[in-house]
C-alpha cells in the first residue's frame, strides 16, 4: 500500500515542479501563447488535485500505527498545493489586467486609477480566499486527526474485546481445573478412608486370631 503512495508522491513532485515553472512563465508571455499556458496550468492543477485525492485514499488504507508519518506528508503536500493555487491566481490577475488593457487600448491610460483600484480589490479578495483555504485545510487536518483517533479507538476496543474473551476462556479453564481437582480430592479421600478401614479391620482380625490362638493353647495346657 505504501508503494502506491510513494508512486503517487513521485508523480505529484514532478507535476508540481512543472506547474511552478509554467506559473513563472505566465507573466512573460503574450497573446495566444499566454492563454495556452494558462489553460495548461489549469489542467495540471486539476491533475495535481486528483493525485492528492488518490494519495489521501491510500493513507486511509495504511494501518494506524504507520499512518502518522504519511498524514504529516499529506498535510505538507496540501499546503504546497494551496501555495501553487495562490501563485496561479496572482498570475491570472496580472494576465486579466493585461487583457483588459489590450481591450481598452488608449482608453486604458485614462482608466489607470480604476485598474489600480480593481487590482487592490482583487488582491484583497485573494487574501480572503487564501485565509478561507488555510482555515479549510486546518479543519480538514482536524477532521483527519479525528477520523484517525476514532479508528484507533475502535481497534483498541476490538483488542480489549478479544482480551476479555481470552480472560473468560482462561477463567472457564480454571473453573474446570478446580472442579477436576475437587473430584480428585474426593476420590483420594475415599481411597484413604477405605485403606484406613482395611487396616483397622486387619488389626482387629489379627487381634482376634491371636486371642483365639492363646485361648486354645491355654485350654490345651489346662486339660493336661
Amino acid at each position: 500500500m505504501s508503494s502506491d503512495f510513494e508512486s503517487y508522491e513521485q508523480d505529484f513532485a514532478v507535476l508540481t515542479a512543472e506547474i511552478t515553472g509554467r506559473i513563472g512563465k505566465v507573466p512573460k508571455l503574450v497573446g495566444d501563447e499566454k492563454k495556452q499556458m494558462v489553460a495548461n496550468v489549469e489542467k495540471q492543477l486539476e491533475e495535481a488535485r486528483e493525485l492528492l485525492e488518490q494519495m489521501e485514499l491510500e493513507v486511509r488504507e495504511i494501518p494506524p500505527q504507520s499512518r502518522g508519518m504519511y498524514s504529516s506528508r499529506m498535510r505538507s503536500y496540501k499546503q504546497e498545493m494551496g501555495k501553487l493555487e495562490a501563485d496561479f491566481k496572482r498570475s491570472r490577475i496580472a494576465y486579466s489586467d493585461e487583457v483588459r488593457n489590450e481591450l481598452l487600448g488608449d482608453d486604458g491610460n485614462s482608466s489607470e486609477n480604476q485598474l489600480i483600484k480593481l487590482r487592490e480589490e482583487r488582491a484583497h479578495l485573494l487574501d480572503n480566499t487564501e485565509r478561507l483555504e488555510r482555515s479549510s485545510r486546518r479543519l480538514e487536518a482536524g477532521y483527519q486527526i479525528a477520523v484517525e483517533t476514532e479508528q484507533i479507538g475502535q481497534e483498541m476496543l476490538e483488542n480489549l474485546s478479544h482480551d476479555r474473551e481470552k480472560i473468560q476462556r482462561a477463567r472457564e479453564r480454571l473453573r474446570e481445573t478446580d472442579a477436576n481437582l475437587g473430584k480428585s480430592s474426593r476420590i483420594l479421600t475415599g481411597m484413604l478412608r477405605r485403606i484406613i478401614q482395611n487396616r483397622v479391620l486387619i488389626v482387629v482380625l489379627a487381634v482376634i486370631i491371636i486371642f483365639t490362638t492363646m485361648m486354645a493353647i491355654y485350654f490345651s495346657f489346662r486339660e493336661r
